[in-house]
């Protein structure tokens, strides 16, 4: 498999970001859940910063996925896909991008902007700047956006994933197979396609 994106499927570094973030955005709502049942102790602390350098790191993967688009393109529709899902899937990836990299500004704007005494840090290595001072507005704002971003997002991945998996098991091409590495395409439907 190649490095770089070829007209007929995806190369193993948009694969890597693709899967990585997937499991960086399942691990932000784990550690988002848990962290707000944590009665306040320094693990709750622990916790919500490690949330902040996840969502952190999911910003900076999205923005390198962005910039590897640019460099490496991405594949053709699979051949046979109507114009409007196409459309449609182009809309859908945006969309993705544009909810994650607002998903962790408004969580780094809500830590900026509620005054918290405790300094952003990314898992502890380095000091993240903040995006702004106190402000009760705005740090309202940042948390509401927030909540209501997630629902976005958790939405965008439910129609991304079905229909991936509408490709794969009902029109049975191989738009699945060229994200899932060893994942085979589809053969023709048994008595339909042979």
């Amino acid at each position: 498999m190649p490095i770089r994106n070829t007209t007929e499927r995806w190369g193993w570094v948009s694969i890597g970001f693709h899967w990585l973030t997937v499991v960086l955005v399942l691990g932000l709502l784990v550690v988002g859940l848990v962290m707000q049942e944590l009665p306040t102790s320094r693990t709750k602390m622990d916790v919500y910063a490690l949330h902040k350098s996840i969502g952190l790191t999911v910003m900076a993967l999205t923005l390198l996925r962005l910039g590897w688009r640019l460099v490496a393109g991405t594949p053709e529709p699979v051949p046979g896909t109507p114009r409007w899902q196409v459309l449609a899937a182009q809309a859908a990836h945006g969309a993705l991008y544009v909810v994650l990299l607002a998903m962790a500004l408004s969580g780094w704007l809500y830590h900026s902007a509620s005054g918290i005494p405790v300094k952003l840090m990314w898992f502890g290595l380095f000091e993240v700047p903040e995006l702004s001072g106190r402000d009760e507005g705005v740090a309202d704002f940042a948390v509401a956006a927030h909540g209501w971003l997630w629902v976005v997002l958790l939405a965008l991945v439910l129609v991304h994933a079905g229909a991936a998996l509408k490709h794969h098991y009902f029109n049975r091409d191989a738009t699945l197979a060229r994200m899932l590495p060893g994942l085979p395409p589809p053969g023709p439907r048994p008595g339909k396609d042979s």
